[in-house]
């Protein structure tokens, strides 16, 4: 019996395009059903360039443009340390996309204590941003305890945030307060951006105090036992909690083009202090 490519079949191949199924797959599903090998690649030429959609592309078409500049280290000669000012700091591991460095022995053990014992006295149940009216709100993936220290408010904060600065060439002035978080054991947030969304209605007025968000650094204050890691999940990493290390990341887009979906695992076994601190485009205020 002789085969034709017929408007069914053509049909038939744009809707597997259109579902995202591999070139490959189609191609042995025609095989299996009979179709003669020569044919069925004809078709496939002639139907699924054209059709077949690429998700990549059309999230990063869907994105808007990157930012002219962002928060980095000078990696340019591939380091082994980096001079932070009153510190050298480990350069541990980097990605590319998302743009992922691991740092180690960016804080002491006694800059770590010092931190969490400041910190203790103040913690509150974590709030998230709420973009829809620019405010702050309990959110059920985030169970965890936290609280803010002002920009410059203690000598150590200060410290800090001047090796921050220094290291990844960001003004201390574009910088938030640094947070510090407590998750005890099961404690996590789930994965999620730290960039404001452009669609939500309060973004508007987060914006106003220091433009997007364009890159953060989470500090290990404490290790535990088990559990609690940094997650990527767009790019299969998980970053462990080492006392003093830290992970840097940066987004140059308000997209999840960016690839910089990230969350804290639950903490299995013992808990986890972080610091974190969120870097912006323009001064904070």
């Amino acid at each position: 019996m002789s085969q034709t490519i017929t408007p069914e079949l053509r049909r038939w191949l744009q809707e597997q395009a259109a579902a995202g199924y591999s070139r490959q797959s189609v191609l042995e599903a025609l095989l299996k059903a009979g179709w003669q090998p020569a044919l069925a690649a004809t078709a496939l030429a002639s139907e699924w360039d054209t059709h077949q959609r690429d998700p990549a592309s059309e999230v990063a078409a869907a994105s808007p443009p990157p930012s002219q500049r962002l928060p980095d280290l000078d990696l340019s000669r591939s380091p082994r340390q980096i001079d932070a000012g009153d510190r050298w700091v480990d350069v541990i591991a980097t990605l590319a996309k998302p743009r992922v460095v691991v740092l180690g022995q960016l804080l002491s053990a006694e800059e770590c204590d010092a931190l969490v014992a400041a910190a203790r006295p103040r913690l509150a149940r974590s709030l998230t941003v709420q973009t829809q009216t620019g405010g702050e709100e309990l959110n059920p993936d985030r169970t965890s305890e936290g609280m803010f220290f002002r920009r410059g408010e203690t000598e150590l904060i200060a410290r800090i945030e001047a090796r921050i600065a220094r290291l990844v060439n960001w003004p201390v002035d574009h910088g938030e307060g640094m947070q510090v978080l407590h998750y005890g054991t099961g404690a996590q947030y789930k994965p999620h951006y730290d960039y404001f969304d452009p669609a939500q209605p309060g973004t508007a007025s987060i914006l106003r105090r220091g433009g997007q968000r364009v890159a953060t650094l989470v500090m290990y204050l404490s290790e535990p036992a088990r559990g609690g890691g940094t997650t990527f999940p767009d790019a299969g990493l998980e970053v462990a909690p080492v006392r003093g290390n830290a992970v840097f990341f940066s987004y140059d887009r308000p997209h999840p083009a960016t690839g910089t979906l990230h969350g804290g695992a639950p903490v299995v076994d013992g808990e986890k202090w972080v610091a974190t601190k969120w870097l912006r485009e323009r001064v904070f205020e």
